[in-house]
């Protein structure tokens, strides 16, 4: 069985939506989720799933290799952010090469980087009046948002969105194709 393994900084909906598609399933499942807030949500649910989590700070994350330790642990075949804003650090990165995974809404190269997540984004695309957003799944690498492509959808940004209504849209391809982007990344690694 395949090993996943999510890193989420918030609510925990799209690592709730990553957990519930593969419980139906022996072939993958989420062995432990990660957050660097103790009072995020994601851990609520993750305890209400039965899925073990691990709170961290910055010193285990960056600074020792705490964190780092307790994946080599775990040996997940991917890594998925999922809302998750820090940096992953260099190490972590070169440890598990083409095997973390992060979700930007956004079609990226646009409108990413350090600052651009959540309603940032669907501010700055609304502002400069695109036509088009969507999601962009890549793997991640010591930059923000410059891993190599691996999916993207996009929608219609229509003339009246606001933030809150164009991160609906962005959020529906979110749980629509994440899982499934996942599992076929975890099928070529078979």
């Amino acid at each position: 069985m395949k090993r996943i393994v999510i890193f989420a900084s918030g609510s925990g909906t799209n690592a709730q939506r990553i957990t519930e598609y593969f419980s139906v399933t022996d072939f993958a499942k989420v062995v432990t989720v990660f957050s660097n807030r103790g009072d995020a949500y994601v851990l609520q649910r993750a305890n209400s799933m039965k899925i073990p989590a691990v709170v961290f700070n910055r010193t285990d994350f960056y600074e020792n290799d705490t964190i780092l330790n307790y994946l080599q642990n775990l040996k997940p075949d991917i890594i998925v952010l999922a809302g998750f804003l820090w940096k992953v650090p260099e190490k972590i990165v070169t440890t598990f090469p083409n095997s973390i995974v992060n979700i930007h809404p956004a079609l990226l190269p646009k409108y990413g980087g350090k600052g651009m997540y959540g309603q940032h984004v669907h501010r700055a695309v609304i502002e400069n009046r695109e036509k088009q957003s969507g999601i962009s799944i890549h793997y991640v690498n010591e930059n923000y948002d410059e891993g190599a492509m691996i999916f993207q959808a996009s929608c219609e940004v229509d003339s009246d969105d606001t933030p809150e209504t164009l991160a609906e849209k962005i959020h529906a391809l979110e749980y629509e194709f994440y899982p499934k982007i996942i599992e076929e990344i975890l099928m070529k690694k078979c």
